[in-house]
């Protein structure tokens, strides 16, 4: 029949921020009772790009800024028609301030004392894995 369909993909990012030792993880209300702690994460607006996207993100879910937003990976997302675009990046300034409704709790954690974060079969798992090896190559 020659009909074409072209699906509409929803951009989101995903961040993992490094600051020293440290690596910034963040617990949303959904995650309270299980103690899991992620990455920063969220919807790409209208009319900005993915790396705008990323400090935009950053900054309105943990008050912070950040510095060498670099692509990590991509990964399809469980909504429908998403698709999560992943970034490592370095904390550049600012103080941990969150909102207690989306995000409840953000702290730095050392690479070698993480709470429970999402599996490494995840791009947040992955992205939290990828920063983990940085960091270690860089203290050798």
């Amino acid at each position: 029949c020659q009909h074409r369909c072209y699906p509409r993909v929803s951009p989101c990012i995903i961040v993992a921020i490094r600051h020293g030792n440290k690596i910034l993880l963040a617990q949303g209300e959904r995650q309270k009772e299980s103690g899991f702690f992620s990455t920063l994460a969220g919807f790409v607006e209208s009319g900005e790009t993915l790396e705008e996207a990323v400090h935009r993100e950053v900054f309105e879910e943990v008050g912070v800024k950040v510095k060498n937003v670099e692509y990590f990976n991509s990964q399809p997302w469980p909504f429908p028609h998403s698709l999560m675009v992943g970034y490592l990046a370095e904390y550049d300034s600012g103080d941990i301030v969150v909102d207690g409704k989306e995000i409840i709790q953000a702290d730095g954690f050392d690479i070698d004392n993480l709470p429970v974060v999402p599996p490494k079969f995840s791009i947040a798992g992955r992205l939290i894995e990828e920063t983990q090896k940085r960091m270690l190559e860089k203290s050798v």
